[in-house]
């Protein structure tokens, strides 16, 4: 039976270290900068930790008691707390501060077991023997816990699910306990009820979660969710109202069916079009396949490299009807080969060349990403173009986010490219930039492909003028060792929000 309460400390470990990366992935998803967001929810958890450590000496009787309200306070508590964050999230204005209530109060009742369990089981295990076993238990959870939340966890139940099975686990401690200690203690049976109650609240609400996220994800985004899968790189979510249908990366608006052919029009065209035969083309990002699909408008190109790192992103933009008629099914064409990989590895690692290269990542928002756009990375961009060749980078907001953008350029010039800047004006975001690099000269394109709907030789002229608010300012490189352009968007970004 003690092995049976060993076991239980290895349960505890592993719900307590579970809600803390679920609220580090929540914060991560809905705030940005992962780094940021996990450092900071790990510091308060481990203070609030200490705290409840400190508190427990306080419990002087009815520990057993104590343990069991504890187990059932992490359960609905730890159960709930996705759920609750991102119902919230756009609910109040003050969220971080409700998020790190909510992380406080859960880590310091996961502090309390700890030394509580030592207590109720010292007179029933030798000191030496209890302390090495606890512990052992206690870090082997964590580590279980670590592997099992990117790997299984988050793929396939989703951050509400997960915190919510965990929830029941810990009320299952407790209902173990109530069992373990049965001849000992006369349970009220309010505890018992307590215990049953909080169970069937936390199950109810598991068997019920897909309809619980879809009614939390349609309260966050106002349209109806119509797709929603968190991977273990991000989380995908794709809503439609009407005939708009529109992606959002870890809550981030990607594109928006109604203008999404501004974009990939600008940032295709004005590059591609210039070169008189390409052949070989390389993207980065791009995993929905509309930049794949305006490159398939050039029939010299007779090969597309796709390097996207998340398979799941590949797999919807392939397979779904609607998307595939948005993308004209360009991600089955024959010319393409898709990579599932970590561009920056990929690219580090590439003996190709290629004419033409798109560099579609999502906005420098991480460390991450950052990494994407840092000089290191855009020296290896240089070794894998042709003589001749162009590269365009997607590269922010000018007018939102001016730092950001020349310092993508000036980490760009660094590297030994040639920078044309340009923008174009895309209604879901407003003033977008991108940015042509070369190691030659660039010329306009003097035609495009006909059927273009948004970039022409007329509208190309006003692509490349930059008016007083947007124009270029000095400012720093982003090197794998700073990440400027990271701090240079939250900055700039967070004013913009606010």
């Amino acid at each position: 039976m003690k092995n049976l309460y060993f076991f239980s400390v290895f349960v505890v470990a592993t719900c307590g270290l579970i809600y803390e990366l679920v609220a580090g992935a929540l914060a991560s998803y809905l705030l940005g900068d992962s780094v940021t967001q996990f450092s900071t929810i790990i510091g308060c958890y481990l203070f609030a930790m200490g705290v409840g450590s400190y508190l427990s000496k306080f419990i002087k009787q009815n520990l057993v008691n104590f343990f069991v309200k504890v187990e059932i306070l992490i359960g609905l508590f730890g159960g709930l707390s996705a759920a609750i964050l991102f119902l919230l999230f756009d609910q109040v204005s003050s969220f971080r501060l409700v998020l790190y209530i909510i992380v406080f109060i859960i880590g310091m009742f996961v502090g309390i077991e700890i030394p509580l369990i030592m207590r109720i089981l010292k007179d029933e295990i030798e000191f030496n023997d209890l302390v090495s076993k606890i512990f052992s238990f206690d870090y082997i959870g964590a580590l279980f816990a670590s592997l099992l939340f990117p790997l299984v966890l988050v793929p396939h139940l989703g951050l509400i699910r997960t915190a919510l099975l965990f929830g029941m686990l810990n009320v299952g401690v407790a209902f173990f306990t109530l069992v373990y200690f049965q001849k000992r203690y006369n349970w009220s049976k309010s505890l018992l009820v307590s215990a049953i109650f909080s169970f069937g609240v936390l199950f109810v609400a598991f068997v019920l979660g897909e309809r619980l996220t879809d009614w939390v994800e349609n309260m966050s985004y106002g349209d109806k969710v119509v797709y929603s899968h968190s991977t273990s790189y991000q989380k995908i979510l794709i809503t439609q109202a009407g005939d708009e249908t529109k992606l959002f990366l870890n809550g981030n608006l990607q594109f928006s069916s109604r203008d999404e052919y501004r974009y990939h029009e600008s940032l295709v065209h004005p590059a591609l079009a210039a070169l008189s035969n390409p052949v070989n083309v390389l993207i980065f990002g791009g995993g929905d396949g509309l930049a794949a699909r305006e490159i398939l408008k050039y029939p010299s190109v007779q090969k597309i490299v796709l390097v996207d790192l998340d398979r799941k992103m590949t797999e919807i933009f392939s397979k779904n009807d609607f998307l595939t008629k948005l993308n004209q099914h360009s991600l089955s064409s024959e010319k393409l080969e898709i990579v599932n990989q970590d561009a920056f590895i990929w690219i580090k690692e590439n003996k190709l060349k290629f004419d033409f290269i798109v560099v579609d990542f999502p906005d420098p928002a991480n460390f991450s990403l950052g990494k994407l756009y840092s000089l290191t990375f855009y020296r290896y961009l240089l070794n894998t173009l042709n003589e001749g060749g162009l590269a365009v980078i997607q590269s922010t907001s000018p007018y939102v986010a001016r730092k950001s953008f020349w310092c993508i350029d000036q980490t760009l010039r660094e590297a030994g490219f040639l920078t044309n800047p340009y923008h174009s004006y895309v209604p879901s975001f407003g003033e977008w930039g991108y940015i042509i690099a070369s190691k030659e000269s660039y010329k306009k394109p003097l035609k495009f492909p006909p059927d273009l709907k948004f970039v022409s030789i007329d509208t190309l002229k006003s692509f490349f003028e930059f008016p007083s608010d947007m124009n270029y300012v000095n400012v720093a490189s982003n090197k794998l060792n700073n990440q400027n352009l990271v701090k240079y968007f939250e900055d700039e970004w967070a004013v913009y929000a606010h």
